[in-house]
């Protein structure tokens, strides 16, 4: 990995969408890394992805230590569990201080947890009820891809 604020992004959760983001950096030339508990998970990845995969529980501090997280300028939290993403980008930010730690929380209620951690939350609810509402508003010109 590269010194801090260099751009290496570390992502936990290896889905549909930890795959597309890692590809659209690795596409970039930037460094990623991305993280998942289950081996088989990285077949989402884009055949041109150049960047690092890991099979790691991203709530594993001591395995976490070992891989040489803190030279991560961007840690983006993308498993399917809210309770694993809270946790992981907590780590991220107090344990290996990461500057940009960013999870996504499906449950708005659990939102709170993270208040005041320095950590940006990215809730699919509530982005699709601002689209659902632009849409409505402004009409057809909102353009979704």
């Amino acid at each position: 990995m590269t010194e801090k604020g260099n751009g290496c992004t570390v992502i936990a959760g290896c889905g549909r969408l930890g795959a597309t983001i890692a590809g659209k950096l690795s596409e970039k030339k930037k460094d990623v890394v991305i993280l998942d508990c289950d081996k088989t998970a990285f077949r989402k990845l884009p055949y041109y992805y150049g960047g690092l995969t890991l099979t790691v529980d991203a709530t594993d501090i001591e395995k976490l230590k070992t891989t040489d997280l803190c030279s991560a300028s961007v840690f983006i939290a993308l498993t399917n569990h809210d309770c694993v993403n809270i946790c992981c980008a907590q780590i991220a930010k107090n344990v290996f201080h990461i500057p940009k730690v960013v999870a996504r929380i499906y449950d708005e209620e659990k939102i709170a947890l993270v208040n005041d951690m320095g950590i940006d939350v990215i809730c699919p609810g509530k982005l699709s009820e601002k689209e659902i509402r632009n849409y409505i508003e402004i009409g057809s010109e909102t353009h979704v891809e």
